[in-house]
């Protein structure tokens, strides 16, 4: 998911940026693809822990439970990895701070607005530090709930 949506950047920034419009368009549709990103890589994270973790039926309990996951706002993720462990909401609660929060949040803002067809003011240059913003809080959630021999 990370390496289509690098390129997807990579082919983005190659535009002729002096049409504004175009860059606009690119912004929203960027916008869009990390909203869902976001979404799907912390749903793979919780996913990958329950097959390392637990039985056949709890496995399928939590695929359908997150199946539809969506609007993944800071509150959202801490939420869910709540539900998994406590201790997992208070790490993520700590790491999501200014930046961090405010992009993730910002980003399933901006992705309801272009999704109800609203207008929004954002740039190439502010969906891409959106974006490494919110792959920092995608790797945190991946070492919290697949956490690697030998730490973190």
């Amino acid at each position: 998911m990370k390496q289509r949506l690098d390129a997807t950047f990579k082919r983005a920034k190659g535009v002729a940026w002096e049409d504004f419009e175009l860059q606009a368009d690119f912004a929203r549709y960027l916008c869009v693809l990390v909203s869902g990103y976001i979404e799907k890589a912390v749903v793979a994270f919780i996913l990958d822990h329950t097959r390392r973790q637990g039985g056949p039926t709890l496995q399928r309990f939590v695929e359908r439970r997150t199946k539809n996951f969506a609007n993944a706002k800071a509150s959202r993720v801490q939420e869910l990895l709540g539900s998994f462990d406590p201790a997992w909401q208070q790490e993520l609660e700590e790491f999501l701070v200014d930046e961090r929060k405010d992009a993730i949040d910002s980003i399933v803002s901006l992705r309801n607005v272009i999704a109800h067809g609203g207008s929004v003011g954002l740039t190439y240059s502010r969906i891409l530090a959106y974006y490494q913003h919110a792959q920092q809080v995608v790797d945190r959630v991946g070492q919290i709930c697949v956490p690697r021999a030998g730490g973190a």
